[in-house]
């Protein structure tokens, strides 16, 4: 872990530096305009924003799928913040209210959005997607409603990990984890992670989870895993049998967070008949898996889109303790400041240090 030196100025006295993709490999600081709250908006003092996978996967090919990096980009969305301004119509924020920001603003107005599955709206407009705009700068303003006010033993490093566990709270949400229910988990990356806390927070009497590298099987040893194994062949049988061995019976439903297509299917392979197998992961467009088994065992296969009223479930998992606040810790392995947010990526990207999360605080800069 990278310590950080805090230095405090005034909103006043800073400029609005952000750090933004330009294209492939092109990550700069660069000074950006401050922007004013419209009506229904928060200005916002953004606090602690964490790097995504997608945030180095857009920095490093300059796209996912059909969304593609043509214009300047700011940076992130798993973030929090401070209400430094409020725009007409907010009511339920004021200045000073801190808050965990989740990024994806729907049209509220479709089929989707009336039926409560607003992340599957069309018109989504979510943080460092493009064309939109993310957090990862100094003042930022998001719509007032989906920004969520912190009570005051949640820190802004675990509001800006709402983002992550609301991936879990729909997976396990999805999946159909309740008490009892025995949970394969596959990929002990920061978002197998999540699943596994909101697993265990929802019931499951037993979670086993997979990786390839020993030094995340003990992380997830530490943040609640029954059992984990590492993962050394590609032989999905095999694996999906030692699994059952180890567990001592088929798991209920398989969470599988890789998108590694022998990953898949493994999951199918050892979920037990009638069973759930929720896919988190994404890998590549098209995947060879053992849809017959599937389907002749009943083995249902979910999808996982992001997520949809998850951040007020999520936020009362750690506010109430369910999920430890030394279980949020382990996750969130190097801190930067603002400025250092190229060194940051590069963390993210290389793994260097046993890297999980990293986290970027933006209200300690360098001079630039």
């Amino acid at each position: 872990m990278e310590p950080v030196q805090k230095k405090s100025r005034t909103s006043d006295e800073v400029e609005n530096i952000a750090a933004v993709l330009y294209g492939v490999d092109d990550l700069r600081m660069v000074e950006w305009e401050k922007p004013t709250p419209k009506a229904g908006e928060v200005l916002l003092r953004m606090q602690s924003v964490g790097i995504c996978g997608s945030d180095v996967h857009y920095w490093t090919h300059g796209r996912i799928g059909d969304f593609i990096v043509s214009a300047p980009m700011v940076m992130g969305h798993e973030a929090s913040g401070c209400v430094v301004a409020v725009g007409d119509g907010v009511k339920h924020l004021q200045v000073g209210d801190r808050v965990a920001i989740e990024p994806g603003v729907p049209c509220r107005c479709c089929d989707y959005c009336k039926h409560g599955r607003y992340n599957l709206c069309h018109d989504m407009k979510f943080c460092a997607t493009p064309p939109i705009n993310g957090s990862l700068t100094q003042f930022y303003c998001h719509d007032a409603d989906f920004c969520f006010k912190l009570p005051s033993n949640v820190s802004y490093d675990h509001a800006a990990l709402l983002e992550p566990l609301s991936v879990g709270v729909h997976a396990c949400s999805r999946a159909g984890v309740s008490l009892g229910s025995r949970v394969l988990i596959c990929g002990a990356g920061p978002i197998g992670l999540v699943c596994l806390l909101t697993a265990k927070a929802s019931g499951a009497s037993h979670v086993i989870i997979t990786d390839i590298m020993e030094q995340r099987l003990e992380v997830a040893k530490a943040m609640g895993a029954d059992q984990v194994i590492k993962v050394d062949t590609k032989d999905s049988q095999k694996l999906a049998n030692q699994i059952k061995d180890t567990l001592g019976v088929a798991p209920d439903m398989t969470i599988e967070c890789t998108g590694v297509e022998s990953s898949v299917s493994m999951a199918i392979y050892a979920t037990r008949s009638g069973g759930v197998v929720v896919l988190v992961g994404l890998g590549a467009p098209m995947a060879t898996v053992p849809i017959v088994n599937a389907s002749v065992r009943e083995v249902d296969i979910r999808g996982v889109f992001r997520y949809a009223n998850c951040y007020p479930v999520a936020l009362e998992m750690v506010s109430s303790g369910r999920v430890a606040p030394d279980k949020l810790d382990h996750m969130i392995t190097h801190h930067y400041e603002l400025s250092n947010a190229l060194q940051a990526f590069e963390t993210a990207k290389t793994g260097r240090g046993g890297a999980i999360k990293v986290m970027i605080h933006c209200d300690q800069l360098e001079t630039i």
